[in-house]
């Protein structure tokens, strides 16, 4: 599974558009798609991105119920 696939599904997981995702970590919506497209996020960013969806990120999405993306 891609970068985007995990990221794209743990926000739908909890509901949020990938620009509202975009904006909760301080990115504009349009260098957040970039990024993604490129595959080219930092840890710092994805443990912000699993932060902002209340999930820890580790080598996937985890969430407090136990779910992994």
């Amino acid at each position: 599974m891609t970068m985007e696939q995990k990221i794209n599904m743990a926000a739908s997981y909890k509901g949020m558009s990938q620009a509202a995702l975009a904006r909760a970590i301080g990115m504009t919506p349009s260098n957040f798609n970039q990024k993604i497209k490129r595959d080219t996020f930092s840890m710092e960013e994805l443990n912000a991105i699993a932060s902002a969806l209340g999930a820890v990120y580790i080598s996937a999405f985890e969430f407090p119920d136990g779910t992994k993306i």
